[in-house]
Order: C-alpha cells, then sequence, then structure tokens
C-alpha cells in the first residue's frame, strides 16, 4: 500500500511559503531528503484551517478565471500552483455518495469504484472531513508486460480511510487502490509529480474480480492528432509511418499503427506488421484489433 509518513510536528505555513520553498528546493519524491522536506511543509501546510477557503473564495469573486487557465483536470480538482520545476500542488474534493455532485454525476466521475495504479508519485494528506476509504493493494510492475487481460498477481494488503492530518506516499506502478466514498464531503492536499516522462508512461485500470489489467487510459494529445492527421493530408500519413515504425514509446506506436489500419485499403497488413514489434504491448493490440 501506500507508504505511511508520519507527519512531522511544526508550525502552520500559509500557500505562499509552502510555494516559495517547494520552487526553491524542488520536489523529488523518490529521494528520502526531498520526500521529508516536502512532507514538512505538506504537514505544516495542512495544519492551516483557512488558506483553502479563502483561496477558494477568492478565485471565486474572480470568476475562477485562473483555474480554468491552468487546472488540467476535473472540476473535483482545485489547482494551488503548478511549477516549472514538473510538480504540482492541489486540493482534491471527495464528496459523499449522496452529495448532490455524485448523485449527478455519477461516482466513476470521482474515480470512486475504479481500481488503478498511478504513472506518477504523489504525497497526500487528509484534509478536511473523514476521508475517502480505499482497498489497498501492491503489483510488480517490473513483472508486468503492460497487455490488457494480463494477470498483476495482486497483494491485498488492507482497507483503509485517508483522515485529517493522515499522509501517504502513492508510489508510481506499484500501489493500486480502489476508492469508496467518505461518509460526508472530504479534502485532501496533494504535492504531484509532473516530470516530462510521465504522459509517455501507462496507466492501468484493473479488473479487481480477475486480478487482470482492464485499460490503459494513458493517451497524449499527439496521439489523438495523430488518428485525425492521417486523415488530412498524405504528410499525415508519413509521420504516422515514422512513429509506427521508430517512435520510443511502444503505445505511440500502437497508435500510429491504428491510425494507419484506419485509412488503409488492405487493413490486416498495417496490422500484421505490428506483430513483429519488439514491444509485447504493441504485438498484444495488434493481435486483438486483428481479431475485430
Amino acid at each position: 500500500m501506500p507508504q505511511l509518513i508520519d507527519p512531522p510536528a511544526g508550525p502552520e505555513y500559509d500557500l505562499a511559503e509552502v510555494v516559495a520553498r517547494l520552487d526553491e528546493r524542488g520536489v523529488d519524491l523518490t529521494d528520502e531528503a526531498s520526500l521529508a522536506k516536502c512532507a514538512d511543509l505538506l504537514a505544516g501546510l495542512s495544519r492551516n484551517r483557512d488558506f483553502l477557503a479563502e483561496r477558494v473564495i477568492a478565485e471565486l469573486k474572480a470568476s475562477y478565471v485562473d483555474q480554468l487557465a491552468t487546472s488540467r483536470y476535473s472540476a473535483q480538482v482545485f489547482l494551488l500552483h503548478r511549477s516549472r520545476r514538473g510538480f504540482f500542488l492541489r486540493a482534491n474534493l471527495w464528496p459523499a455518495a449522496t452529495d448532490a455532485a455524485c448523485v449527478a454525476s455519477g461516482p466513476a466521475a470521482f474515480a470512486y469504484g475504479l481500481p488503478h495504479d498511478h504513472n506518477f508519485h504523489f504525497l497526500t494528506v487528509g484534509y478536511r472531513g473523514p476521508g475517502y476509504i480505499s482497498d489497498y493493494y501492491e503489483y510488480d510492475a517490473e513483472a508486468v508486460d503492460g497487455c490488457l487481460g494480463e494477470p498483476l498477481n495482486l497483494h491485498f494488503v488492507e482497507r483503509s480511510r485517508l483522515e485529517e492530518g493522515k499522509m501517504m506516499l502513492y508510489r508510481a506502478h506499484r500501489d493500486i487502490h480502489s476508492q469508496l466514498p467518505p461518509e460526508s464531503l472530504s479534502v485532501s492536499l496533494n504535492i504531484m509529480d509532473e516530470g516530462e516522462h510521465i504522459p509517455w508512461r501507462d496507466q492501468y485500470i484493473v479488473d479487481l474480480e480477475y486480478g487482470t489489467i482492464a485499460r490503459r487510459p494513458t493517451l497524449t494529445p499527439g496521439e489523438m492528432l495523430l488518428r485525425c492527421a492521417v486523415h488530412l493530408s498524405d504528410n499525415g500519413r508519413d509521420v504516422a509511418e515514422q512513429f509506427a515504425k521508430a517512435h520510443p514509446v511502444p503505445r505511440v506506436r500502437a497508435n500510429a499503427i491504428a491510425a494507419l489500419a484506419a485509412i488503409a485499403d488492405d487493413r490486416m497488413a498495417i496490422l500484421e506488421r505490428g506483430l513483429s514489434d519488439p514491444d509485447a504491448r504493441v504485438r498484444d493490440d495488434c493481435r486483438r484489433w486483428l481479431a475485430r
């Protein structure tokens, strides 16, 4: 399960001080010294019981302009700071099952009942409310190719709650959790790793009944554009051909092959080329597409 962090005792910090110190020091959640500094600052911010309300009210008065411009996430996420040094600080809102937001949007909009891992590290602390509940599992990413339907050999750890003051480090490609709604509206604070490598690493949605990979939801804007470009010009098709042959990220090669197959007179021939790709995920995707 995520690594439990004992929140360091210390003073209360305001948001500006936390942001300034994080920007000065940088964030590396894989480094023990950097993690300790982040934990100290996040714990100090969580002791500040007023900063979030003040920030939310200020954003509302400003018609939410900053959030619309800088947040890449859903309405569940309130962005506090995005740094050029490869991390961001956010607050996550977790509605209860009976709250209007959850009733209107459905539990999946808040990742409830959607077992998943993460393709980045993040540090989190319960800030307000009873906190969401998670069933925690672990798996060995080194033993997994990443093909759909592949067993993950999950190890169940425990069910626990992210209550106020509880701090945890979620580890990329190791911790899986299936979240349940809190008893009442809750808020967590997160320091999120946002390195340039992250969009190229797959995340897994997990089928707990069979203990297998159900989906790989990660998709970059470039991959979406690639699907369109092949329909628009010969240059788009040439780019897709190059990506299918030589892009360093297997998922991008597979999507390039799918894009080419969508416009090809001989779809089967394009997909069969993918069966010789060196990566198991690409070969598996092409086999599934051939079978359709």
